[in-house]
């Protein structure tokens, strides 16, 4: 059974607004998507602690961090300006900065640059030039490779897309290293992994905003039931994966353990949703959002136990 939406010649016409200095402050920060890099910067602090063995400089840390936020806030602003014209007919995102007309295309796009250019001379500066250079890597595979690509014409839009996403892996590490290795690259793929039943999970609930406007989200153009699977083929992907740190990184004995737990749990969770999907399209029955909001938690805690091994290992 294959999801039909409406087509997207209904565009919904937003007229301007008028905005408080509280409202413009507001929907610039609104421009950065601050959940987003909350997301990135906790894979990518835990891993500086890892690297570290220990507790890493606090000076490092808060460049780092600044830094990264800088950098994930240039690409999304870049992606909401790129994206203007569907974001007016999603009703997830129609409240955006841009549909509201608060904030204009051009001067988003000014503060999209000031934040990347500050965000590359930050890294380069008071961390080191090769994890400016991953931020830099990572900022314009979100904005030419996802949005501009991948999003409007592949059901595989958010599988590749998502790498833009797992950088902060590489560059938590090398920021401690100077320096890549496959400890890093582990977690980068667990994130890799991760990525598709998360996002599936949200475009599921809101299939029909993006089918209205013609994105191809693997929920607009497959059956429930097949992107239920497609979550617990991943999620399988994502455990496994998690589990690989523990020999390729030798880890002690805390962060095995807390992997399994987590992944069994999550395991648990997608494969409770895919059963929820045979013979029905109804969401209400479905719960997708159960599980978006389980892959936020196990992403967190997993990454706690990341930076947690070496101090309870020591």
């Amino acid at each position: 059974m294959t999801y039909v939406g409406q087509s997207a010649s209904a565009a919904r016409q937003t007229a301007p607004e008028r905005a408080t200095v509280k409202d413009v402050v507001a929907a610039y920060v609104g421009l950065t998507k601050p959940r987003v890099i909350e997301l990135l910067l906790l894979t990518t602090v835990p891993v500086m602690f890892y690297a570290a063995r220990g507790v890493p400089d606090l000076g490092l840390v808060v460049a780092t961090v600044i830094g990264g936020t800088f950098s994930a806030g240039s690409a999304s602003v870049f992606n909401c300006v790129y994206d203007r014209d569907i974001d007016e007919q999603m009703r997830r995102t129609r409240r955006r900065a841009l549909p509201r007309h608060i904030v204009s295309p051009r001067a988003a796009l000014v503060f999209g640059f000031a934040l990347g250019i500050l965000s590359t001379v930050i890294l380069y500066v008071w961390v080191n030039p090769l994890s400016a250079l991953l931020s830099v890597l990572a900022n314009a595979f979100y904005v030419f490779g996802y949005t501009m690509l991948l999003k409007r014409r592949t059901t595989q839009n958010i599988v590749w897309g998502g790498i833009a996403g797992c950088f902060p892996t590489l560059i938590g590490w090398t920021a401690v290293t100077g320096s890549l290795s496959w400890t890093p690259v582990v977690l980068f793929l667990v994130v890799f992994f991760w990525t598709p039943p998360h996002t599936w999970a949200l475009a599921l609930r809101y299939r029909e905003d993006y089918a209205n406007v013609d994105v191809p989200m693997l929920p607009v153009v497959a059956s429930a039931s097949t992107v239920g699977r497609q979550i617990v083929v991943y999620s399988w992907l994502m455990v496994a994966t998690s589990l690989l740190l523990w020999p390729v990184a030798d880890t002690g004995l805390f962060y095995p353990v807390a992997a399994a737990v987590l992944g069994a749990a999550f395991l648990l969770e997608a494969h409770r949703m895919w059963a929820r999907t045979r013979g029905t399209e109804d969401l209400s029955v479905i719960q997708p959002m159960r599980l978006f909001h389980s892959s936020n938690l196990y992403l967190s805690l997993l990454f706690v136990a990341v930076a947690l091994d070496p101090l309870i290992s020591r």
